[in-house]
């Protein structure tokens, strides 16, 4: 963790990835095209706090 945000309902929680960990995501080839996607892009992954799962 690199830093933990609470607020009055959510807490807004900051994790670093580093290599060689990888987030895959499937996206539509539509929504790839239109961010101009290209291999060792830096890129920002916002989740779905309903798809990840945060253990300790």
């Amino acid at each position: 963790m690199v830093s933990v945000d609470k607020g009055e309902v959510m807490a807004n929680i900051k994790s670093e990835v580093t290599e060689p960990n990888t987030i895959t995501a499937v996206i539509t080839k539509e929504s790839a095209e239109k961010l101009g996607l290209a291999e060792g892009d830096d890129v920002t992954a916002i989740i779905k706090s309903t798809e990840v799962i945060i253990g300790k």
